[in-house]
């Protein structure tokens, strides 16, 4: 079997690939056209997210067999037609859920101490203390929307904490030893955080919008490690300037390229300023599930599927 990597992944897919006897190439610069010239003479890809994988991409590669996704999210593909031309699709979030928890919490925990803007304070000669006093996790109640593996492994991580975690999700009985199952309801009436763990498509789209900020009782503070069009960021906005959100970690936006590759699709609109000159609101470079660790394990992880489905 032929495999076409489009983007670089960690190595050990390709050792492991050959190991069973397939033949792997690489093409990370072309561009989409010459691409999809070269796709009927593959039965595999391996992908990132430098490539939109739709039906005129499907209908090139007449004899595709799998498409490997190095990563979670699968919005760069068309699920209907790979699914119609019997394409079996794999993705990797056990690869990358466990870099994703971490980072949620330790945005929170740096949201929740300042501790960005007391470096930066320091760094420039200030010295102020009452000024950074801190709030503690402990004791706060925590909804989680999405309790995949993203969100399971960020409730794992909140278990050294003294927190009730609410967790709701379309699938039923997710009740575990770190999350309480919860209505959308019950986590509006009583969480003072929320974590978006979904993946994106048009039912989570502006998932938190103004109505959602209506509907929650307390002032609370929003987490998104999930994809940027699960917040609206309007809808953010005018609930940091009201004080209904308290504050914002964000490691995704709204307004980023679908590629993930480079920064933003054009000029930003006035609510993204808003965003980047808080003091309430804690950003990073979509790199929660990003790790040292996290590169090797999702290539394993595609590895030990594509093995399962086709190792003779």
């Amino acid at each position: 079997m032929k495999v076409l990597f489009i983007d670089s992944v960690h190595p050990i897919l390709e050792k492991r690939l050959k190991r069973i006897g397939f033949t792997c190439e690489h093409d990370y610069t072309s561009d989409r056209a010459r691409i999809i010239e070269k796709l009927p003479d593959f039965e595999g890809i391996v992908i990132r997210s430098r490539t939109k994988v739709d039906e005129q991409f499907l209908a090139a590669a007449k004899h595709l067999k799998f498409i490997a996704r190095s990563g979670a999210g699968l919005e760069n593909i068309d699920l209907d037609a790979a699914k119609k031309r019997g394409i079996h699709l794999f993705s990797a979030p056990e690869g990358n859920r466990q870099a994703v928890g971490e980072h949620a919490l330790g945005m929170l925990l740096s949201l929740f101490n300042r501790l960005s803007l007391a470096d930066e304070e320091i760094r420039s000669g200030k010295w102020q203390r009452e000024a950074n006093r801190g709030l503690e996790l402990s004791g706060k109640t925590i909804g989680i929307i999405g309790y995949g593996n993203m969100g399971k492994a960020f409730a794992q991580c909140l278990s050294g904490f003294d927190c009730e975690v609410l967790a709701y999700s379309l699938e039923s009985d997710i009740s575990d030893d770190y999350a309480i199952e919860s209505s959308l309801e019950d986590i509006q009436d009583k969480a003072q955080i929320i974590s978006f763990h979904t993946p994106y498509d048009d039912s989570t789209h502006h998932y938190l919008d103004e109505s959602f900020v209506q509907k929650m009782r307390h002032p609370f503070y929003v987490i998104n490690t999930a994809r940027g069009k699960v917040v609206k960021t309007k809808a953010l906005v005018e609930g940091l300037k009201s004080n209904k959100i308290l504050g914002a970690c964000l490691d995704v936006f709204e307004y980023e390229k679908s590629s993930f590759e480079n920064l933003f699709e054009k000029e930003m609109p006035e609510d993204f300023n808003h965003l980047i000159n808080s003091p309430k609101v804690l950003l990073s470079p979509h790199v929660a599930g990003w790790t040292h660790e996290s590169y090797e394990k999702l290539s394993s992880v595609l590895a030990d599927k594509i093995e399962k489905t086709f190792k003779s």
